[in-house]
């Protein structure tokens, strides 16, 4: 596709609560992987641009931080973050973990499940407040039969916040084309707002401080993750097309530290290795990558924390 062939672009918002699948979502959108996925809830912490077409549509989809009761700094930016890629859209899809919903009526939620339908249900009431119609996209709903998942439709259809009901799998791919047709009919009149060849609005540093993280998340375990960053501190291009990336892992604890790095430092170099393999298909170049952990126990308090990822420090 070539820009003069656009004749409409415009912005797609997806909020939803924590581990709901935006991220899934996004990269299935787009056809390419422009977001960190893991099993762990609240692992977008910035909102992500992927750029996606059909016919003469260009679409950036926004993946949001999953919208929550939040109480610490961080997780206030992240919310903040998201309501604000909502406000600025011109499209705004509701993603909700149908599975949860249906163990949370039949009694069988687990805490997780629980809470996500709570934080669903209170972005429902944030909406209603609002007077906003959104779109709302039923996910997972390849592990019920349509019968579980009807009288769900009905029950959301009954809220009056909701324009249009999908259902979907962001992960199997079930429903996406009727989505995404239905958010290209929503996008304004215009030419490109990004060059069609590009499929993500993210500094190359950034992704590549993410694609770390994301390897620390899946490695690590209970709230850890959570209370550590990466950091791009260098980025070095050589002559031959190959890239040096120096990154600092920055905990908050010296005991931390210790989990990062592992017994006789196996952890931190599977990760290494893991994030260089992803990091050098991505980027379609050799990467050499190097981390360092760091304690910070100040880190989520920092204003420089913040701005490096786009995210408002005074929330």
């Amino acid at each position: 596709m070539e820009a003069e062939d656009i004749r409409r672009a415009g912005f797609v918002a997806i909020i939803g609560a924590p581990n709901a699948g935006k991220s899934t979502l996004t990269n299935a959108l787009v056809g390419t992987k422009v977001a960190i996925v893991t099993h762990k809830v609240q692992t977008t912490r910035f909102p992500v641009r992927g750029i996606a077409h059909t016919d003469d549509t260009q679409l950036v989809i926004v993946d949001t931080p999953g919208i929550f009761g939040a109480s610490r700094r961080l997780d206030r930016a992240m919310v903040k973050a998201a309501w604000t890629g909502a406000d600025d859209a011109d499209a705004v899809v509701h993603l909700v973990d149908a599975a949860a919903w249906i163990a949370d009526k039949e009694g069988a939620a687990t805490p997780a499940q629980t809470r996500s339908v709570a934080d669903d249900r209170a972005l429902i009431e944030t909406l209603k407040s609002s007077g906003r119609k959104v779109m709302l996209a039923l996910n997972k709903i390849d592990l019920f039969p349509h019968e579980q998942v009807l009288p769900l439709m009905a029950e959301f259809n009954e809220m009056g916040v909701y324009s249009d009901i999908f259902m979907i799998s962001a992960e199997k791919g079930d429903g996406m084309d009727v989505l995404l047709k239905a958010l290209a009919d929503r996008m304004p009149e215009g030419g490109a707002l990004y060059p069609p060849e590009q499929s993500a609005d993210i500094p190359a540093r950034l992704l590549a401080a993410e694609i770390t993280r994301e390897k620390l998340m899946l490695r690590l375990h209970e709230e850890l993750p959570y209370q550590l960053t990466v950091e791009t501190e260098t980025w070095e291009d050589f002559r031959n097309g190959d890239v040096k990336i120096q990154q600092a892992v920055i905990v908050g604890r010296e005991s931390h530290k210790s989990m990062v790095l592992g017994r006789s430092g196996q952890t931190i170099k599977a990760v290494s290795k893991a994030a260089r393999k992803e990091m050098s298909e991505l980027f379609d170049r050799r990467v050499h990558l190097f981390l360092f952990v760091k304690v910070d126990e100040k880190w989520q308090e920092k204003r420089e924390s913040y701005a490096h990822l786009g995210l408002e420090f005074d929330t």
